[in-house]
């Protein structure tokens, strides 16, 4: 048998805290709870990251759950991507159950059954806050990665942006950005090559393509306005509590590329406007990224290395990213190791691929004298997890099998009702669901072809009325040569009267008859 009272003794030095911290429930030794051993997370390193790991049905949403609602009680925003669309009852208290009061009983914990201050968001067409951003917010550099360009077509985008910042064309939407492309080497071409050089057809046919198969995964409706103010993520209700806001993306699953777009582009935002906060007491924001391996799978190592360089730098702004996915494997090394929170639920060990996978796994945790890492990982249930934190100085946390607390809203959806009344309730529907066309690049440059062509137009009839006169100068020059030659003609071949009677046969032959008759 372990040595209880060691291990007690251990844990609650690893576990007990100065400041202000959250509860995730007790620990476990040998198979049994020990009640009152609670594991806790400060709030002061919530910031440095984490992972919530595990196989299916063990229990990771109700754990993500668990922590948006003990940071919204501690007055910290929290933004939650609702991939499987199971998270809106937060917004509802728990109906209570007998399993949950026995469970809180072990852990030594009372059940509060309450809601939450919720805001439903969405990326499509579902009801919900539209979450949108501008093709310049965006800009060159981050586009540049979720589109996966080569250097030669960066250096393209980055001189289309150049050219709308020059001559103040908004770029809003993906519509903008094409017309753009296509004006750079039709209409404007030539403008381009006098203050840019030669923009390659080549290319901007290459970077349409790529738009176009972005806009096919939905783009055209995250790109536009009312662009989102990040800002509006980190609001608190009238009694303090923070608000818990779910991206509902059951329908965009299937479309990893414009998840990857919208978290690099969100996450890009939160960190140019966020002011620093260093390693304050509570974090501003903490985001949790459900299907964590959607991003990862279809990025490339340019996207990756935005990931990584974003992870590194966010959290100094006072924000926390936390990745949720079935394997700790699925999250790149890079950005592993920077995640300082882990809660590792349970694995199955159906292959030998899934024996190595749990292995490397155990690798991922701290050495500890009271548990068999890998053994332990295969055997717990549901609700129950593997804890390694950061206490308040950023030291691991000694690890800790933990019976995880229940969830004290619904763990299921709302019904259409009570969405309907969330919606017409929100403030932040109002001010972002009305969607904006203003004038920007396209109708801007579409005016300027329109001018050009009608400047051109007119400039060619002015031309050809031109060329008209002149062929009918030359006519009427033509024509009056023509007749002077004639009349001169005329005259030069008119006899006077008195020759012609002179020369004429009559009075030659009367004239001959006269010396006749003489002679």
């Amino acid at each position: 048998m372990t040595n209880k009272a060691t291990f007690l003794s251990n844990l609650n030095k690893g576990y007990t805290y100065k400041g202000d911290y959250i509860t995730l429930g007790s620990a476990m030794l040998d198979g049994d709870t020990i009640t009152d051993a609670f594991v806790n997370v400060p709030l002061k390193t919530l910031n440095r990251h984490g992972l919530i790991a595990g196989a299916t049905g063990t229990g990771k949403t109700k754990t993500l759950q668990v922590l948006s609602e003990n940071l919204s009680d501690k007055g910290i925003p929290v933004l939650l991507m609702d991939i499987k669309g199971d998270l809106s009852g937060i917004a509802q208290p728990s109906p209570g159950h007998e399993k949950i009061n026995e469970r809180h009983k072990k852990i030594g914990l009372p059940f509060e059954a309450k809601g939450f201050p919720v805001e439903i968001m969405s990326l499509s067409e579902q009801d919900g806050v539209r979450l949108r951003a501008t093709v310049s917010e965006f800009g060159p550099v981050l586009l540049s990665r979720v589109l996966e360009l080569s250097e030669t077509q960066s250096g393209v985008l980055a001189v289309i942006f150049k050219y709308c910042d020059d001559n103040k064309l908004p770029l809003l939407d993906l519509k903008d950005f094409k017309k753009v492309l296509q004006y750079a080497t039709k209409e404007g071409k030539k403008e381009f090559e006098d203050a840019y050089g030669r923009i390659s057809s080549a290319s901007t046919g290459a970077i349409l393509r790529k738009i176009v198969a972005l806009e096919q995964q939905g783009a055209d409706l995250f790109f536009g306005e009312k662009s989102f103010d990040v800002e509006d993520l980190t609001r608190t209700d009238p009694d303090g509590r923070g608000y818990i806001n779910i991206i509902r993306l059951t329908d965009i699953q299937d479309r990893p590329k414009l998840f990857s777009t919208f978290m690099l582009s969100l996450l890009a935002e939160i960190y140019e406007t966020f002011p620093e906060q260093g390693d304050s007491d509570v974090p501003k924001l903490i985001l949790f990224i459900d299907e964590a391996h959607l991003i990862f799978n279809e990025a490339s190592k340019a996207l990756l290395s935005q990931i990584e360089s974003i992870v590194k730098l966010i959290r100094s702004k006072g924000v926390g990213l936390y990745f949720v996915t079935q394997n700790p494997t699925d999250v790149p090394e890079s950005v592993l190791s920077q995640l300082g929170l882990k809660i590792q639920h349970a694995l199955r060990a159906f292959t030998a691929k899934d024996r190595k996978a749990i292995k490397l796994t155990a690798q991922n945790y701290p050495i500890t004298e009271y548990y068999d890492t890998a053994e332990v990982l295969t055997s717990l249930g549901i609700g129950e997890a593997l804890v390694s934190a950061l206490n308040e100085k950023g030291r691991p946390t000694p690890l800790a099998a933990t019976m995880l607390r229940a969830p004290m809203s619904r763990m299921d959806v709302l019904s259409k009702t009570e969405l309907d009344t969330l919606h017409h309730n929100s403030k932040l529907v109002a001010k972002y669901n009305e969607t904006i066309d203003r004038t920007s690049a396209y109708e801007m440059l579409n005016d300027k072809i329109k001018k050009a062509e009608t400047l051109k137009a007119e400039e060619d009839k002015r031309l050809d009325k031109e060329q008209q006169l002149k062929k009918q100068r030359k006519q009427d020059e033509a024509d009056k040569n023509s007749r002077h030659t004639t009349s001169r003609s005329r005259r030069s071949t008119r006899q006077n009267p008195i020759v012609k009677v002179l020369t004429s046969a009559t009075f030659i032959r009367a004239v001959f008859g006269i010396l006749k008759k003489v002679i």
